[in-house]
């Protein structure tokens, strides 16, 4: 028999997605100092709802940090307590309110700051929507059915949500480290749910992530831009020095050409390998997601494996150059290149960032160039890898089976959320993610998408992970 909050749930779908919309209508774009209200509106917000649930709220100033040239305050940390019983177990469970920049010029179908929701397929389309507004809502939505409901709720849930995720996450790190000794000193478990599905049917658990070491590199001569009628063939430009030093930094084939990075990471055993080769995945899964057929290897588990357990080298973009509609026939007096490269066990930005820095510099003197080169390591985090058999994990294997049907996989996952690791460390406590959307939802890509059904079945799991860890002795 279905729980009544599970069919309260059901019965009110279109008020929690009322909530969604409201949540993706505001533009908190962390890493734009012209969003950085709309970060803060955000939080006031988000501090509002769950005060309306009666939940005990605080906010944590993180001070100030310097973004496009200008100094900007932080966004506030919101902790939130819900429950204080010492007979209860008290789970964390953390997400964030910012999101990557969104315009329709970038190829979005629609207004990605409104939440429009295709009926007849039931994909919610909005910024946000999947990571990590919908997911974040999830747990306001549980303690609301709860209520709504007279359910005894299974556990006191404390939340930490910040709106700063997209950028790193300044400064949470320390503030984290410093509740431990206070307000989260007593946390049994923790909870994340801010990553997906492998494909598009099957729920997972992920037990671990890859870290990140984001990388700018600076190019910069003359003066001012250049006439290259005038000045081509005279001058060292920027830029062709700039695309000689990323062609050298990974193959086509995403073979990372930094020499180190390889001998650091952990061998291969066949029982692991074997891992991958059975988990319930499909090259056309990511073929889906990415509207491609453009997967480096044919082998399903060599691809799962590229994902999860390898570094990776990608290259973002670049600043300073000619960029719009149009031809101009400009020589850019300076250029900046941006990279960044996924990390596995073994690999830390603090063992990474001198290899990449090193390499650089060596590659760039063997030019002859006259321009100037410089190489920032502009942010990063570790890998985080935990233990799948712990009960945290069994309790959200057990209600994914009660919600959904079947046993979930048992995942690694190719994204960063550097406090992942944190809160483990700084906790000694169990962290688990629990993801709620699919794996072709497009975060932080166009047309960012959550489907209905799991952002409403995806909520009554949260609410039946509570309750499954509410029975297993710690």
């Amino acid at each position: 028999m279905v729980e009544a909050w599970r069919e309260w749930i059901t019965s009110n779908e279109d008020a929690l997605i009322d909530r969604l919309a409201k949540a993706v209508e505001i533009p908190s774009v962390s890493g734009d100092a012209k969003h950085r209200d709309d970060c803060f509106k955000m939080a006031e917000w988000m501090k509002k709802q769950l005060e309306a649930l009666k939940v005990q709220v605080r906010q944590v100033d993180l001070g100030k940090q310097t973004l496009d040239g200008q100094q900007v305050q932080l966004p506030p940390v919101l902790f939130g307590q819900y429950g204080d019983d010492p007979k209860k177990k008290t789970i964390l469970v953390y997400g964030h309110l910012d999101v990557q920049p969104a315009a329709v010029s970038d190829g979005w179908n629609t207004d990605p700051f409104k939440l429009v929701v295709n009926k007849e397929t039931g994909q919610m389309f909005g910024r946000g929507s999947t990571d990590d507004k919908g997911p974040v809502l999830g747990w306001l939505n549980v303690i609301e059915a709860h209520q709504k409901t007279n359910t005894e709720f299974p556990v006191n849930l404390k939340m930490c949500f910040e709106c700063m995720e997209e950028s790193g996450s300044e400064g949470l790190d320390e503030v984290v480290i410093e509740e431990s000794k206070t307000f989260l000193k007593d946390v049994d478990a923790v909870c994340i749910s801010d990553n997906y599905w492998l494909g598009t049917k099957k729920p997972c658990l992920t037990y671990g992530l890859r870290g990140l070491s984001y990388f700018k590199v600076s190019v910069s001569g003359p003066a001012s831009d250049l006439h290259s009628g005038v000045f081509g063939g005279t001058v060292h430009e920027p830029m062709t020095d700039l695309f000689h030093l990323f062609s050298k930094l990974v193959t086509p084939t995403g073979e990372i050409l930094v020499p180190g990075i390889k001998d650091l990471v952990a061998p291969l055993t066949a029982e692991e390998r074997k891992r991958y080769e059975v988990m319930d995945f499909s090259l056309k899964d990511i073929n889906n997601a990415t509207g491609s057929e453009t997967t480096l290897s044919q082998d399903k588990a060599e691809v799962l494996m590229g994902r999860m357990r390898y570094p990776s080298l990608s290259l973002h973009g670049i600043e300073g150059a000619f960029s719009t509609a149009g031809s101009k026939t400009v020589i850019p007096a300076a250029v900046h290149g941006k990279f960044s490269i996924r990390l596995v066990p073994n690999l830390t930005p603090g063992e990474v960032a001198p290899l990449v820095t090193k390499y650089l510099e060596e590659e760039f003197s063997k030019l002859g160039s006259k321009n100037t080169l410089k190489i920032e390591a502009l942010h990063g985090g570790k890998p985080w890898m935990s233990d799948p058999e712990h009960w945290n994990f069994k309790a959200a294997s057990k209600a994914t089976e009660k919600v959904y049907g079947v046993v979930p996989d048992l995942t690694r996952e190719g994204g960063s959320i550097p406090v992942t690791l944190t809160f483990e460390v700084a906790l000694k406590k169990s962290v688990m993610l629990l993801p709620m959307g699919r794996g072709d939802d497009g975060a932080h890509s166009t047309n960012e998408k959550l489907d209905k059904s799991n952002y409403i079945d995806g909520t009554q799991l949260l609410g039946e992970y509570l309750h499954e860890a509410a029975n297993y002795s710690s």
